[in-house]
């Protein structure tokens, strides 16, 4: 089992960023690919960004050139920044963990809005 703990999200202004932050514990070391992925009201869950674990990275063409993942693999932790954001990135951003054997894990979410 991976438990993931996410935080960073809130109320932003347009052109201002934010930095999301999520927390990996429990059986870690099954960790292949972390990602974070986004969902608005009305709307289906979308893959913003992926790295895994030798830090190839995936965007959304979306917010490529606006937002970067990291990740620490010492601390378990992967990041979002996201710049210059903009009202349409408004949603519920959840962080995924995907296992070597393709199982998901998923955190609780957290709320990013983005006001104009």
């Amino acid at each position: 089992q991976v438990q993931l703990v996410e935080s960073g999200g809130g109320l932003v202004q347009a052109g201002g960023s934010l930095r999301l932050s999520c927390a990996a514990s429990g059986s870690i070391f099954s960790i292949n690919l972390m990602g974070w992925y986004r969902q608005a009201p009305g709307k289906q869950r979308e893959l913003v960004a992926a790295i895994s674990r030798g830090g190839i990275t995936n965007y959304a063409d979306s917010v490529k050139g606006r937002f970067t993942i990291s990740r620490d693999n010492a601390k378990n932790t992967v990041y979002l920044q996201m710049n210059s954001l903009k009202p349409e990135d408004t949603a519920v951003y959840y962080c995924n963990a995907a296992t070597v054997k393709a199982t998901n894990y998923w955190g609780q979410g957290t709320q990013v809005t983005v006001s104009s």
